[in-house]
């Protein structure tokens, strides 16, 4: 056994075998199953319907990503269905990796006790076949790259869209002049000033933030903004990066009906809902985490 395994605890295998029963689909708690796009095309096609109407009907978007819906009382994943008196899943042959790689997730081998925790809930969890240390590591480490390659690009198509409008505010600086960085266009109430942000941006800055540090707005004023000084200099909104005080009006304008066209288009290019939101409704969205995951029995870290 090489020196860097004996000291990780499943180094001799798991046994897991499933049994259909459907306990890792279902609630009651709240949970996530993600899937990414070449998936959603598989199941549309196992449907025999179109992506779009997969979409519509089965998915929605959470941040970076997209989630298969559940059953509004039981939390059941939508196609877990009951067949002859016992729950099945209604799309086995094209279920999504998040499902295929059940139990070997982060969390469960996290330790024993998350191990037996899982096995609490899931029958097939230490029984069937053993499966070798080299096996469960290459699940463990292969799980949703497909997922994680498209969040970074989409993170990267918009901080190309940032990089685009530093390099136009340099280059017209005579129609903007230097932002001073006081602060007080951060207070929308007194300095009379709308402040509208894009869902590119906010999935930006809520990759950047993170959970933890994401706040609502309960006042008039912006709450990063902390003695006059922006807390997200670096992943600051379009809209704070043009606004300037003294700076051309029509230039600014201009300047953010484009940015607003190239965040449009990546909306269109990840399918992405496109919704251009003033800043209390979409910092209040993002703090009630409708575009950041919060994972259950569906781990976040999938």
């Amino acid at each position: 056994m090489p020196a860097n395994m004996k000291n990780i605890w499943y180094a001799g295998g798991l046994h897991f075998e499933c049994i259909g029963c459907g306990a890792c689909c279902s609630g009651p708690s709240h949970g996530y199953i993600w899937v990414t796009r070449p998936e959603i095309q598989l199941i549309a096609d196992f449907l025999k319907i179109e992506p779009e109407q997969l979409r519509q009907r089965y998915l929605r978007r959470v941040g970076l990503r997209t989630t298969i819906i559940e059953h509004p009382n039981t939390k059941d994943c939508v196609f877990l269905q009951m067949i002859e008196g016992q729950k099945r899943c209604t799309i086995y042959p094209v279920r999504p990796s998040q499902c295929r790689t059940w139990p070997f997730w982060p969390d469960n081998l996290a330790s024993p006790d998350a191990w037996n925790k899982a096995a609490q809930r899931c029958p097939g969890i230490n029984r069937g076949r053993l499966y070798s240390f080299e096996e469960i590591e290459k699940i463990r480490k292969g799980k949703n790259n497909t997922q994680t390659a498209e969040s970074n690009l989409l993170l990267k198509k918009v901080a190309g869209v940032y990089d685009w409008l530093e390099k136009q505010i340099q280059a017209n600086s005579n129609l903007l002049g230097e932002c001073s960085r006081c602060g007080k266009c951060c207070d929308f109430g007194s300095f009379d000033h709308r402040l509208f942000v894009t869902t590119p941006e906010l999935m930006y800055l809520a990759e950047h933030l993170g959970p933890e540090r994401q706040k609502p707005m309960t006042t008039s004023k912006c709450p990063y903004n902390i003695d006059g000084e922006c807390t997200i200099y670096q992943s600051r909104f379009a809209g704070c990066r043009i606004f300037q005080c003294r700076g051309n009006a029509d230039f600014q304008n201009r300047l953010s009906e484009s940015a607003v066209k190239k965040f449009k288009s990546i909306c269109e290019q990840f399918q992405i809902p496109y919704r251009y939101s003033d800043l209390a409704t979409a910092l209040n969205t993002l703090a009630a985490n409708i575009y950041q995951p919060a994972g259950r029995y569906h781990p976040e870290g999938l």
